[in-house]
């Protein structure tokens, strides 16, 4: 089977130091093994988004050499496929309507038990949420090695569409994965417990289970995730090279020679590209 690998970054903010460590490491596993790689926005969250955030992203990863072989697929076309997805999810009845407010639930703490506990609102419309079973989920994570997590202690019954209408992350992922083939899934290991889910999720649609293989993240000097939401500094794509260089020594991938564009400087990278160098550790970010 053919690899396809893919980075799909969220449009809150421009491409930082973070987001660029994991689409080089997400680039080069796929190069490593002759596969695809692909971009894929996830704009399906209108209220957190960035106006300009999508584009200018699109437009910063072919300065760092980082072109897609297909493509870009934007999540805010792809509603009829979640649609369909939760269509499928609500007559095998694995999910439910929930009406209970944010104070409600934080008193009460998260539904475990695969129904609402507030009084249906018939004028407002309810979240839905999945039902989750009390079952381990275990998969053998390529940098982060065994995982297992019991769906229902860690992400009890988790939200499937919002009360405006919104899908979440999870169902949008699994559905997305599965539509562009993706065999690997690389990413930051700040999504290592949504992995889980996501499974269950592909278990219960019938959609194919990707390998996953979860990234360090670049930390601040203050131990936090480098982030858009902490205004981390974005890279400049004026200036692609030091990032990089800095993106690779992250990764733990040994010195290139000196390259005079971006391009050619992952093309040396990628030869050289050795995963087992990949440290397992978040790890800091200097600037």
């Amino acid at each position: 089977m053919e690899y396809r690998g893919r980075f799909a970054p969220s449009p809150t903010g421009l491409l930082h130091f973070g987001s660029l460590v994991a689409a080089v490491g997400s680039w080069l596993r796929a190069r490593q093994a002759g596969g695809r790689w692909l971009l894929r926005m996830e704009d399906i969250d209108p209220p957190r988004e960035v106006p300009g955030s999508a584009a200018a992203i699109l437009a910063a990863l072919p300065a760092f050499g980082l072109v897609a072989d297909e493509p870009v697929l934007l999540q805010s076309e792809r509603r009829a496929a979640y649609d369909a997805a939760f269509a499928r999810l609500r007559e095998i009845d694995a999910v439910f309507p929930c009406w209970c407010s944010r104070s409600e639930l934080a008193a009460a703490g998260p539904h475990r038990d695969g129904r609402c506990t507030s009084r249906p609102d018939p004028g407002r419309e309810p979240a839905w949420r999945l039902r989750t079973p009390d079952i381990d989920v275990a998969f053998d994570d390529a940098l982060q090695g065994p995982q297992r997590q019991n769906l229902r202690e860690a992400a009890g019954d988790f939200v499937i569409r919002r009360v405006e209408g919104l899908y979440s992350y999870q169902l949008a992922c699994v559905v997305d994965d599965a539509h562009q083939g993706i065999t690997e899934v690389v990413r930051g290991s700040d999504l290592l417990d949504s992995t889980p889910r996501q499974i269950h999720l592909q278990r219960l649609l019938g959609l194919p289970t990707p390998r996953y293989l979860h990234l360090p993240l670049a930390l601040d000097a203050q131990g936090r995730k480098l982030s858009k939401s902490s205004q981390a500094v974005p890279v400049d794509p004026a200036d692609p090279l030091p990032a990089l260089r800095r993106a690779l020594e992250f990764l733990g991938q040994p010195p290139t020679a000196e390259a005079g564009d971006a391009p050619t400087l992952l093309a040396s990278a990628s030869r050289r590209f050795d995963p087992t160098r990949l440290p397992h550790r978040n790890g800091c970010f200097a600037g």
